[in-house]
């Protein structure tokens, strides 16, 4: 395995992870975000660092696992993909919490929603196992815009 597999595999997911916990700390404490009207579906707050640590923990294996298939342009294009992943994992925080564009936030979950699929969908094309590891990931995302929308819809004046 090469320094760079290694390097999309964990780094990418754990610069997402702290980019997206600064947004969400601090907005998620705001008292902008304490106001929104919250559908009745949302988890607990308590419910989401648990999450998203147990998702991350599955990307970085499910990606390691399937990186270890895959050659050449494959790998190289599934790097990509990761990285863009990463990078809406993140955006998803930021645009939500920090720049508070609910509308913005739905259209970047919808985005990373269908690129957590593409993932699964490729590291299961490389080693079945990777890609159901990714399955949950791609799920809460899914679940994500989701209540995102549900979000947006009860606070459209805000």
């Amino acid at each position: 395995m090469r320094t760079r597999d290694v390097i999309t595999s964990v780094a990418l997911p754990v610069a997402a992870a702290v980019a997206g916990s600064v947004a969400s700390a601090r907005g998620a404490r705001s008292a902008w975000y304490r106001e929104l009207r919250k559908p009745p579906f949302q988890p607990p707050a308590e419910v989401f660092p648990v999450v998203w640590t147990a998702l991350y923990a599955s990307s970085i294996g499910a990606s390691l696992a399937a990186q270890r298939e895959m050659r050449g342009a494959e790998k190289d294009s599934y790097q990509r993909a990761l990285a863009v992943n990463m990078a809406l994992n993140a955006g998803w925080c930021w645009t939500f919490f920090a720049f508070r564009r609910q509308g913005a936030a739905v259209a970047v979950a919808g985005a990373l929603a269908a690129s957590t699929w593409g993932l699964a969908a490729r590291s299961g094309a490389a080693r079945p196992g990777a890609g159901a590891a990714l399955v949950p990931y791609a799920a809460w995302t899914t679940f994500a815009t989701v209540l995102t929308e549900a979000i947006r819809r009860r606070n459209r004046e805000r």
